[in-house]
């Protein structure tokens, strides 16, 4: 797997840890969007796209995000402590869109994020700089018949 590109769009919130944003495309065929750069105490490093983890109600069945008290569809109040902990504990509230499955793979991908990170810092320094677009549509999918 190559790293073919990378595109950085930075945050404006000066006193934020979240940096960037980022996407990755590997060997010019697949894309990872939204991977967050974030400000912590030893360095910058990469998180990965997560979706908040949800149950359902007891009573009506309907979908709740694990901090909500009260159910989104009828109202109940909903129990305490619904989340899975993880191996120290915490409770498990997001889990990873996408994300490496070894330690190589994260390396590579953390060093190339944070490389291009840096670069697009110098590169805002400049006068006439001008953000990363993110939002490009992609390839056109050709018409299903």
């Amino acid at each position: 797997m190559q790293i073919t590109e990378v595109r950085v769009k930075l945050v404006d919130n000066k006193d934020d840890r979240l940096k960037a944003f980022c996407s990755v495309t590997m060997d010019n065929e697949f894309v990872i969007r939204d991977i967050k750069i974030i400000e912590g105490t030893s360095g910058y490093f990469v998180a990965m796209p997560s979706r908040k983890m949800s149950d359902h109600c007891e009573k009506c069945g309907g979908k709740n995000h694990l901090r909500a008290r009260y159910c989104n569809n009828c109202g109940s109040a909903l129990s305490e402590n619904r989340a899975k902990k993880d191996v120290k504990g915490r409770m498990k509230l997001h889990a990873d869109i996408a994300h490496p499955i070894n330690a190589e793979c994260r390396r590579k991908i953390q060093e190339t994020v944070t490389i291009a990170f840096e670069e697009e810092l110098e590169k805002s320094k400049q006068p006439d700089y001008k953000p990363t677009e993110m939002d490009e549509p992609d390839d056109e999918v050709p018409e299903v018949i």
